[in-house]
């Protein structure tokens, strides 16, 4: 998305944290300090440099839903889902040249429609929800789940891009050069 929107990254980083839940924290909370934890680890090996970094979760109330693992864990997402209204949310951190951070929270809410045992096993088989926040991806054959989609559409397929690109014009990395 960025790539389209004109931002080239020099590098791409996959950073190893630690993404366990506190129990105390909320799933906006918890995206938000993922996304923190991951700026400022690559920040500290790439001082000097802008630093994006970006972690979604989705939810069904207090519930921080998996990132897909298998087949198995899919399913089990999809029948939750189901029939049911849940929030997308990603937290996008800026590390900034100068050591400082910036970050937002971006909140989507969808409404998938019932599914069937026959829909979620298909889409199941297809692998495409597999490493997937909450087992899906909105900008595939999920995208025939969801009932309404209240916010932003970039949002659920991973990344805010209205509100990132805001995010590094503010931090001033040039994004219209």
């Amino acid at each position: 998305m960025l790539r389209a929107a004109g931002i080239v990254s020099r590098e791409t980083i996959s950073p190893e944290i630690d993404e366990y839940v506190d129990k105390k924290e909320l799933p906006r909370q918890h995206a938000l300090r993922l996304a923190r934890e991951k700026a400022d680890k690559v920040a500290k090996s790439r001082p000097g440099c802008f630093v994006l970094a970006a972690d979604t979760v989705v939810a069904c109330g207090r519930r921080i839903l998996p990132k897909a693992a298998d087949k198995k864990d899919v399913i089990a997402c999809l029948e939750l889902l189901s029939g049911r209204r849940h929030v997308v949310h990603t937290g996008v951190a800026l590390a900034l040249p100068d050591g400082t951070m910036r970050a937002r929270l971006v909140s989507t809410r969808v409404i998938f429609k019932r599914l069937t045992p026959r829909e979620i096993e298909a889409y199941a088989a297809s692998g495409e929800g597999v490493g997937k926040a909450g087992g899906y991806a909105i900008q595939g054959r999920a995208a025939a789940f969801a009932r309404a989609i209240n916010g932003s559409y970039t949002n659920v397929v991973g990344l805010p891009l209205t509100e990132t690109l805001a995010l590094l014009e503010g931090g001033g990395f040039p994004i219209h050069s």
